[in-house]
């Protein structure tokens, strides 16, 4: 019976079974040969030792048995205990196989802090993905229905499903993330198709946790108002934001290069936020403060008028943006 057990469990290679068989022959096999030729093996150590240089064909020669009793043990060792561990070892570099393809496929869930989730992968995603690993070294997560995933970096993780289910935002630990990216289905041509399946998403997001910054990829400018009802932090206009630009360029040659500096922390003085800092008590303090060290405050939020508020107060949750290279950046983010 019990060998009818063992026969049906190893041809299905069940791993548990393969796993604990394993252990159990290395275990009893240490302690046979320790009682079959206690000089040959004065210690359970060297017993262990020479059972696992066997059973993993090493065979150092340092030990060996020398009576018949010993000698026809280690002959069942060859023929068992061999085979047995080969298993045992395939089994683990399968697993660590399927893990890499579970990963590949965006089956394995994702388990982290601070990380920006993106959903909808598409070229505009792809140079999202880009600006973030040049500016930031966070986490990022990637949802798309994807059969593989679009990327394959140490620190970029692919989710596989529909966002707008609760089950695939929390495979991509959508409650620990610090901000989400929402970009349209470019598969949909009807802008309202594709703002609504955007509206959706957004929705399944902040009925999860309003905390999350989400921002979302809008088609057409009136379907904003669609979304204020759930909560959105901010939009990003699609085709108008670039028709835009491109009217600004032709009225004033050279703007399109200072848009893109902005948009862009890839060279040159970039847009960055920064901290209040305990000795500004007005604009006025910090526009001079940040002046003398080679940054510009140019807007607090949305507010883009500092120039004409220089005197009033700071208020205590202010997001003031500066325009400054990186060195400048991280030289004022030091200062405490």
């Amino acid at each position: 019976m019990l060998f009818r057990i063992f026969l049906k469990n190893a041809i299905k290679l069940n791993n548990r079974f393969m796993l604990a068989v394993a252990f159990i022959l290395v275990v009893v096999s240490t302690v046979i040969m320790r009682l079959i030729e206690p000089e040959t093996f004065p210690s359970l150590f060297d017993s262990l030792w020479w059972v696992m240089t066997t059973v993993t064909t090493v065979g150092y020669g340092d030990y060996f048995p020398i009576t018949i009793a010993g000698r026809m043990y280690a002959m069942f060792l060859y023929i068992v205990g061999i085979g047995l561990i080969g298993v045992v070892i395939g089994k683990f570099v399968d697993g660590f196989s399927e893990i890499k393809k579970r990963k590949e496929e965006g089956k394995m869930p994702y388990q982290g802090n601070d990380h920006i989730v993106i959903i909808g992968w598409s070229q505009k995603a792809a140079y999202a993905v880009s600006e973030i690993m040049d500016s930031d070294q966070c986490e990022i997560v990637i949802i798309d229905k994807l059969t593989k995933a679009p990327l394959i970096e140490e620190n970029i993780h692919y989710i596989q499903g529909d966002a707008a289910e609760e089950a695939t935002l929390n495979k991509a630990d959508i409650m620990n993330a610090k901000a989400v990216l929402i970009f349209s289905d470019d598969t949909i041509h009807d802008a309202l198709l594709a703002d609504g399946k955007s509206l959706i998403i957004a929705s399944s997001i902040e009925r999860l946790s309003t905390d999350i910054h989400t921002t979302v990829e809008v088609m057409k400018e009136e379907h904003i108002k669609n979304f204020t009802h759930v909560q959105v932090d901010e939009f990003v206009l699609s085709h108008e934001a670039v028709s835009r630009m491109a009217v600004r360029s032709a009225f004033t040659k050279g703007i399109s290069g200072v848009y893109s500096q902005l948009l862009s922390r890839g060279h040159g003085d970039n847009l960055y936020e920064i901290s209040v800092q305990q000795e500004w008590g007005t604009y006025r303090d910090a526009f001079q403060s940040l002046l003398q060290q080679g940054a510009t405050l140019i807007a607090d939020g949305e507010r883009m008028d500092i120039n004409r508020r220089l005197d009033e107060s700071i208020p205590e949750r202010a997001k003031l943006f500066v325009i400054c290279d990186h060195e400048v950046y991280e030289r004022i983010k030091g200062v405490k």
